[in-house]
């Protein structure tokens, strides 16, 4: 069995450790635990690595959050790769901290990659784990908050987070997306 599993966030150094990257963080904790490591491809950093028997295509997109959509037709296409084998991993506003909620299908919540993906894929029905970042910022200020670095004092939920998104991913490949939202959407 093949998996595209997709990491939104941007390239560049200065969105390194954002919240708004934690979808290539997510991806690259799964890529580093299973001993695999990226190149750079067509439209993405792309990793291949196997787990149980089961092929994972992990792709950090190098054309920035609100194409993301470019990148992920193109190596769903490329690799063959059912929609429903497809794991988008993005960050969530609308959650708290240390929150993970799987989703079969649903709307882009605002959410520019989302919506992207979306568009190039003409549906909604794709999975997706959000990974909540929270909304602890003032009025006006959600851009600075989206694109700012963790606190210090937030590094260890967010640790914490991460590890639980592997043993997300994991579950979503062996035992399928209604099994893992039942195990994870708490």
């Amino acid at each position: 069995m093949k998996f595209l599993i997709v990491g939104l966030g941007n390239i560049g150094m200065e969105y390194d450790a954002t919240r708004h990257n934690i979808g290539f963080e997510v991806a690259d904790t799964f890529v580093i635990k299973n001993g695999g490591s990226y190149a750079l491809d067509r439209h993405a950093f792309m990793a291949e690595v196997k787990w149980k028997g089961r092929t994972f295509i992990v792709i950090k997109p190098t054309t920035y959050m609100n194409l993301s959509g470019k990148a992920v037709k193109y190596w769903l296409d490329k690799e063959k790769i059912p929609i429903e084998n497809m794991l988008v991993l993005v960050d969530d506003l609308a959650l708290p901290l240390g929150t993970l909620r799987l989703r079969a299908s649903g709307s882009d919540a605002g959410h520019n990659g989302l919506k992207n993906i979306q568009l190039m894929l003409m549906t909604d029905k794709y999975p997706r784990l959000r990974f909540g970042i929270g909304n602890d910022f003032p009025k006006g200020r959600q851009v600075e908050f989206v694109l700012g670095k963790w606190k210090p004092s937030e590094v260890p939920v967010v640790k914490e987070t991460l590890l639980k998104s592997i043993e997300a991913i994991e579950c979503f490949a062996t035992q399928g997306i209604g099994k893992a939202m039942t195990f994870f959407n708490k």
